[in-house]
């Protein structure tokens, strides 16, 4: 009995010295996963970006407004009123209907600003526009001061317009309908557009513009002491070398030669030398 114990006693010890010796491994805590939904990107405003305003200016001879159009051909009116004595109200009125001031695509790609079509005999250069018919034929020039040149002669040239002549040269409302009586446009409300126009723009104010004397004469000595008259013209608004050269029965490069232009920029208020 006392063997048995003793036995057992040594196996206790046996094993918890067994026991001592056995390493504990301590597993490193693990942090805990957090899944998070997936982020939405936000929207973001892309600035306007503005182009950068430019100080060049473009040059161009089509006229921005009315009121422009009117400044610029109404000394080309009142010149055609002393020579035709066709109202200039009335060319002003016809000019800014038929000619969208300027503006109309016939106006800019013939300089016609009266819708003259180019009838039977007209040798001129010419355009297709679409008027009463497709592709009808119009006349093309190459100054505006050509067209209202030839819009007069066309009106003086017609014996169907011969009456309008006999009125008073400040009866606009008479030439408006007169026009309209000889065939001269298919529109039944175009002396009432002519007349609004007038009263809108107060045109008949240059039917009253009474001829003012252009030309001066200067004397200087040659070197005979002879006495030589030279002829001046005082550049006025709408003035440009082709009108004044036609005003004045000359040509442009005999201008340019007198006055020894290199091109043909003028400006209002010079003193061109005509002869």
């Amino acid at each position: 009995m006392k063997l048995r114990v003793v036995i057992f006693s040594v196996l206790v010890m046996l094993l918890s010295s067994c026991g001592s010796k056995k390493q504990v491994v301590t597993q490193p805590t693990q942090k805990p996963i957090v899944v998070t939904a997936p982020r939405k990107d936000k929207k973001v405003d892309i600035p306007e970006v503005k182009p950068k305003k430019t100080t060049k200016k473009t040059v161009s001879t089509i006229t921005a407004t009315t009121q422009e159009y009117i400044e610029k051909f109404a000394p080309i009116a009142v010149r055609e009123m002393h020579k035709y004595k066709i109202p200039a109200s009335i060319t002003l009125a016809q000019g800014i209907l038929e000619s969208g001031s300027g503006r109309s695509p016939l106006a800019i790609r013939s300089n016609n600003h009266f819708g003259i079509k180019c009838h039977k005999g007209w040798k001129g250069k010419s355009v297709t526009h679409d008027d009463d018919e497709i592709g009808e034929c119009f006349r093309k020039y190459q100054h505006p001061e050509t067209s209202y040149e030839d819009h007069s002669q066309f009106l003086v040239s017609r014996k169907r317009y011969a009456g309008l002549f006999r009125l008073n040269p400040t009866d606009y409302k008479g030439w408006a309908y007169g026009l309209k009586r000889a065939g001269y446009a298919t529109d039944r409300k175009y002396p009432v557009k002519l007349i609004a126009l007038i009263k809108k723009y107060n045109l008949d104010k240059y039917d009253r513009s009474t001829k003012t004397k252009t030309v001066a004469k200067s004397y200087k000595e040659d070197k005979n002491n002879n006495k030589k008259t030279n002829f001046y013209y005082k550049v006025v608004k709408g003035d440009t070398l082709y009108s004044i050269a036609r005003k004045f029965n000359t040509s442009v490069s005999k201008l340019k030669r007198l006055n020894k232009l290199r091109n043909n920029t003028i400006s209002i208020g010079q003193e061109l030398i005509l002869k």
